[in-house]
Protein backbone atom coordinates (compact mmCIF):
# COMPACT_ATOMS: atom_id res chain seq x y z
CA UNK A 1 0.00 0.00 0.00
CA UNK A 2 1.68 3.19 -1.23
CA UNK A 3 0.58 6.52 0.24
CA UNK A 4 0.81 9.11 -2.52
CA UNK A 5 -0.35 12.65 -3.31
CA UNK A 6 -2.74 13.17 -6.25
CA UNK A 7 -0.16 15.21 -8.20
CA UNK A 8 2.62 12.58 -7.87
CA UNK A 9 1.79 10.69 -11.06
CA UNK A 10 5.45 10.34 -12.12
CA UNK A 11 6.31 8.75 -8.78
CA UNK A 12 3.44 6.26 -9.11
CA UNK A 13 4.47 5.34 -12.64
CA UNK A 14 8.09 4.83 -11.58
CA UNK A 15 6.88 2.44 -8.87
CA UNK A 16 4.70 0.55 -11.38
CA UNK A 17 7.70 0.25 -13.69
CA UNK A 18 9.96 -1.09 -10.92
CA UNK A 19 9.14 -2.79 -7.62
CA UNK A 20 5.39 -2.17 -7.83
CA UNK A 21 5.28 -4.20 -11.01
CA UNK A 22 6.25 -7.37 -9.15
CA UNK A 23 3.35 -9.85 -9.01
CA UNK A 24 5.21 -12.90 -7.65
CA UNK A 25 8.29 -12.91 -5.41
CA UNK A 26 9.85 -16.11 -4.04
CA UNK A 27 6.69 -17.99 -5.02
CA UNK A 28 4.38 -15.60 -3.17
CA UNK A 29 1.84 -13.26 -4.74
CA UNK A 30 2.47 -9.53 -4.34
CA UNK A 31 0.11 -6.67 -5.16
CA UNK A 32 0.81 -2.92 -5.07
CA UNK A 33 -1.98 -0.35 -4.62
CA UNK A 34 -1.90 3.45 -4.17
CA UNK A 35 -3.81 5.38 -1.46
CA UNK A 36 -4.83 8.98 -2.25
CA UNK A 37 -7.24 11.55 -0.89
CA UNK A 38 -9.53 14.08 -2.56
CA UNK A 39 -7.97 17.00 -4.43
CA UNK A 40 -9.40 20.52 -4.51
CA UNK A 41 -8.17 20.95 -8.10
CA UNK A 42 -10.94 19.84 -10.54
CA UNK A 43 -8.45 19.29 -13.37
CA UNK A 44 -6.25 17.08 -11.20
CA UNK A 45 -9.32 15.24 -9.96
CA UNK A 46 -10.26 14.42 -13.55
CA UNK A 47 -6.75 13.14 -14.26
CA UNK A 48 -6.97 10.90 -11.16
CA UNK A 49 -10.24 9.39 -12.41
CA UNK A 50 -8.65 8.68 -15.80
CA UNK A 51 -5.58 7.13 -14.14
CA UNK A 52 -7.78 4.97 -11.91
CA UNK A 53 -9.75 3.69 -14.89
CA UNK A 54 -6.60 3.02 -16.88
CA UNK A 55 -4.48 1.43 -14.15
CA UNK A 56 -7.01 -0.01 -11.68
CA UNK A 57 -4.68 0.41 -8.69
CA UNK A 58 -5.86 3.66 -7.00
CA UNK A 59 -7.85 3.79 -3.77
CA UNK A 60 -9.34 7.17 -2.81
CA UNK A 61 -10.32 8.09 0.72
CA UNK A 62 -12.95 10.64 1.71
CA UNK A 63 -10.62 13.37 3.00
CA UNK A 64 -8.77 16.33 1.50
CA UNK A 65 -5.30 15.20 0.48
CA UNK A 66 -3.07 17.56 2.51
CA UNK A 67 0.03 17.09 4.65
CA UNK A 68 -1.98 17.68 7.81
CA UNK A 69 -4.34 14.86 6.82
CA UNK A 70 -1.69 12.16 6.39
CA UNK A 71 -2.98 10.47 9.54
CA UNK A 72 -6.47 10.29 8.01
CA UNK A 73 -4.88 8.73 4.91
CA UNK A 74 -3.27 6.04 7.06
CA UNK A 75 -6.56 5.42 8.87
CA UNK A 76 -8.30 4.95 5.52
CA UNK A 77 -5.51 2.66 4.30
CA UNK A 78 -5.66 0.44 7.40
CA UNK A 79 -9.44 0.20 7.26
CA UNK A 80 -9.43 -0.64 3.54
CA UNK A 81 -6.77 -3.33 3.92
CA UNK A 82 -8.56 -4.83 6.90
CA UNK A 83 -11.82 -5.09 4.93
CA UNK A 84 -10.66 -6.02 1.44
CA UNK A 85 -7.42 -7.99 1.94
CA UNK A 86 -8.39 -10.89 4.24
CA UNK A 87 -6.10 -13.27 2.34
CA UNK A 88 -2.94 -11.14 2.74
CA UNK A 89 -0.38 -12.42 5.24
CA UNK A 90 1.45 -9.07 5.38
CA UNK A 91 0.84 -5.47 4.42
CA UNK A 92 3.65 -3.03 3.66
CA UNK A 93 2.94 0.68 4.01
CA UNK A 94 5.37 2.57 1.75
CA UNK A 95 5.77 6.25 0.79
CA UNK A 96 5.97 7.07 -2.91
CA UNK A 97 9.57 8.35 -2.65
CA UNK A 98 10.82 5.00 -1.33
CA UNK A 99 12.64 2.33 -3.33
CA UNK A 100 11.14 -0.83 -1.85
CA UNK A 101 12.58 -4.33 -2.22
CA UNK A 102 9.99 -7.13 -1.75
CA UNK A 103 12.62 -9.80 -2.42
CA UNK A 104 14.89 -8.53 0.38
CA UNK A 105 11.89 -8.28 2.73
CA UNK A 106 10.79 -11.86 2.10
CA UNK A 107 14.40 -13.06 2.47
CA UNK A 108 14.54 -11.35 5.87
CA UNK A 109 11.17 -12.77 6.95
CA UNK A 110 12.11 -16.28 5.85
CA UNK A 111 15.31 -16.07 7.91
CA UNK A 112 13.76 -14.51 11.02
CA UNK A 113 10.37 -16.27 11.23
CA UNK A 114 7.89 -18.55 9.52
CA UNK A 115 6.18 -16.22 7.01
CA UNK A 116 2.84 -17.97 7.58
CA UNK A 117 2.81 -18.08 11.37
CA UNK A 118 -0.07 -16.19 12.93
CA UNK A 119 1.84 -13.73 15.11
CA UNK A 120 1.95 -9.98 15.47
CA UNK A 121 4.58 -8.17 13.43
CA UNK A 122 5.09 -4.39 13.26
CA UNK A 123 8.46 -4.11 11.53
CA UNK A 124 10.55 -1.20 10.25
CA UNK A 125 13.07 1.41 11.31
CA UNK A 126 12.14 2.06 14.95
CA UNK A 127 12.39 5.58 16.34
CA UNK A 128 13.13 5.59 20.09
CA UNK A 129 12.20 8.17 22.74
CA UNK A 130 11.11 10.90 20.30
CA UNK A 131 9.76 14.06 21.94
CA UNK A 132 6.74 15.91 20.50
CA UNK A 133 7.53 19.07 18.55
CA UNK A 134 6.22 22.01 20.60
CA UNK A 135 7.32 24.70 18.11
CA UNK A 136 4.15 26.45 16.82
CA UNK A 137 5.94 27.33 13.56
CA UNK A 138 6.80 23.70 12.77
CA UNK A 139 4.68 21.55 10.44
CA UNK A 140 5.05 18.79 13.05
CA UNK A 141 3.72 21.02 15.86
CA UNK A 142 1.79 19.10 18.49
CA UNK A 143 0.60 21.14 21.50
CA UNK A 144 0.49 19.61 24.95
CA UNK A 145 -3.31 19.80 24.83
CA UNK A 146 -3.30 17.34 21.91
CA UNK A 147 -0.57 15.13 23.39
CA UNK A 148 0.43 15.86 27.00
CA UNK A 149 3.23 13.29 27.44
CA UNK A 150 6.84 14.38 27.01
CA UNK A 151 7.80 11.47 24.76
CA UNK A 152 6.11 9.31 22.14
CA UNK A 153 5.99 5.53 22.42
CA UNK A 154 8.52 3.82 20.18
CA UNK A 155 7.24 3.61 16.59
CA UNK A 156 8.32 2.60 13.10
CA UNK A 157 9.25 5.30 10.59
CA UNK A 158 6.29 6.04 8.33
CA UNK A 159 8.48 5.88 5.23
CA UNK A 160 8.03 2.08 5.18
CA UNK A 161 6.83 -0.48 7.68
CA UNK A 162 5.32 -3.99 7.66
CA UNK A 163 2.25 -5.29 9.47
CA UNK A 164 1.27 -8.92 9.73
CA UNK A 165 -2.44 -9.68 9.30
CA UNK A 166 -3.02 -10.03 13.05
CA UNK A 167 -1.13 -6.80 13.81
CA UNK A 168 -3.07 -4.99 11.07
CA UNK A 169 -6.39 -6.09 12.61
CA UNK A 170 -5.40 -5.07 16.13
CA UNK A 171 -3.88 -1.70 15.16
CA UNK A 172 -6.72 -0.85 12.77
CA UNK A 173 -9.35 -1.58 15.43
CA UNK A 174 -7.40 0.46 18.00
CA UNK A 175 -7.17 3.32 15.48
CA UNK A 176 -10.92 3.22 14.85
CA UNK A 177 -11.56 3.49 18.59
CA UNK A 178 -8.94 6.18 19.21
CA UNK A 179 -10.14 9.78 19.68
CA UNK A 180 -8.58 12.08 17.08
CA UNK A 181 -6.90 15.17 18.51
CA UNK A 182 -6.58 18.55 16.81
CA UNK A 183 -4.04 18.83 15.34
CA UNK A 184 -3.50 15.19 14.53
CA UNK A 185 -0.19 13.56 15.53
CA UNK A 186 2.15 12.56 12.68
CA UNK A 187 0.84 9.45 10.95
CA UNK A 188 3.69 7.16 11.98
CA UNK A 189 3.41 8.36 15.58
CA UNK A 190 -0.35 7.71 15.46
CA UNK A 191 0.26 4.14 14.27
CA UNK A 192 2.77 3.73 17.11
CA UNK A 193 0.21 4.97 19.64
CA UNK A 194 -2.40 2.57 18.30
CA UNK A 195 0.13 -0.28 18.28
CA UNK A 196 0.90 0.37 21.95
CA UNK A 197 -2.82 0.43 22.78
CA UNK A 198 -3.23 -2.85 20.91
CA UNK A 199 -0.24 -4.48 22.64
CA UNK A 200 1.81 -4.78 19.44
CA UNK A 201 5.46 -3.74 20.00
CA UNK A 202 7.52 -2.32 17.12
CA UNK A 203 10.41 -4.45 15.86
CA UNK A 204 13.53 -2.80 14.45
CA UNK A 205 15.15 -3.96 11.22
CA UNK A 206 18.39 -2.27 10.06
CA UNK A 207 17.47 -2.99 6.42
CA UNK A 208 14.87 -0.19 6.48
CA UNK A 209 16.00 3.40 5.98
CA UNK A 210 13.83 6.12 7.43
CA UNK A 211 16.25 8.79 8.53
CA UNK A 212 19.35 9.91 6.65
CA UNK A 213 19.62 9.32 2.91
CA UNK A 214 21.53 6.14 2.08
CA UNK A 215 23.98 6.83 -0.81
CA UNK A 216 23.71 4.46 -3.75
CA UNK A 217 25.69 1.24 -3.76
CA UNK A 218 24.56 -1.63 -5.98
CA UNK A 219 25.20 -4.42 -3.49
CA UNK A 220 23.91 -2.35 -0.59
CA UNK A 221 20.64 -1.62 -2.38
CA UNK A 222 20.25 -5.32 -3.21
CA UNK A 223 20.19 -6.08 0.51
CA UNK A 224 18.13 -3.12 1.79
CA UNK A 225 14.34 -3.47 2.17
CA UNK A 226 13.61 0.26 1.81
CA UNK A 227 15.52 3.37 0.74
CA UNK A 228 13.99 6.79 1.35
CA UNK A 229 14.37 10.05 -0.65
CA UNK A 230 14.42 8.47 -4.12
CA UNK A 231 13.23 10.47 -7.14
CA UNK A 232 11.28 8.78 -9.97
CA UNK A 233 14.32 9.01 -12.28
CA UNK A 234 16.62 7.49 -9.65
CA UNK A 235 14.10 4.73 -8.93
CA UNK A 236 14.11 3.61 -12.57
CA UNK A 237 17.90 3.84 -12.81
CA UNK A 238 18.71 2.10 -9.52
CA UNK A 239 16.16 -0.70 -9.97
CA UNK A 240 17.56 -1.59 -13.39
CA UNK A 241 21.14 -1.56 -12.12
CA UNK A 242 20.38 -3.53 -8.95
CA UNK A 243 18.69 -6.31 -10.95
CA UNK A 244 21.30 -6.51 -13.70
CA UNK A 245 23.57 -9.60 -13.58
CA UNK A 246 25.60 -10.74 -11.82
CA UNK A 247 24.00 -10.76 -8.33
CA UNK A 248 26.17 -9.63 -5.44
CA UNK A 249 27.55 -12.27 -3.12
CA UNK A 250 26.54 -12.39 0.55
CA UNK A 251 29.96 -11.02 1.56
CA UNK A 252 29.73 -8.17 -0.99
CA UNK A 253 26.28 -7.24 0.31
CA UNK A 254 27.46 -7.19 3.95
CA UNK A 255 30.51 -5.07 3.12
CA UNK A 256 28.50 -2.68 0.94
CA UNK A 257 25.85 -2.30 3.66
CA UNK A 258 28.53 -1.22 6.12
CA UNK A 259 29.97 1.32 3.67
CA UNK A 260 26.49 2.71 2.90
CA UNK A 261 25.66 3.14 6.60
CA UNK A 262 28.95 4.93 7.30
CA UNK A 263 28.45 7.24 4.31
CA UNK A 264 24.88 7.97 5.44
CA UNK A 265 26.05 8.87 8.96
CA UNK A 266 28.87 11.06 7.60
CA UNK A 267 26.38 12.81 5.33
CA UNK A 268 24.16 13.58 8.32
CA UNK A 269 27.07 14.85 10.45
CA UNK A 270 28.41 17.04 7.63
CA UNK A 271 24.94 18.30 6.69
Amino acid sequence: MVTTAPANRRARQAIRDTWGGEVEVRGLRVMTLFMVGVTSDPGLGKLLIEEARERGDLIQGRFLDTYSNLTLKTLAMLGWARKFCPQAHFMAKVDDDVLFNPRALLHFLNKSRNPYEQGDLYLGRVHLHVAPDRDPDSKHYLPSGAYPSSVFPDYCSGTAYILSRSALLKISLAASASPLSTPLPPEDVFVGLCARAAGVPPEHCPLFSGGPYVPYGRCCYQAMVSIHHISPREMLQYWQDVHAPPPCSWLSQRASLGVCKVRAMLGTVLG
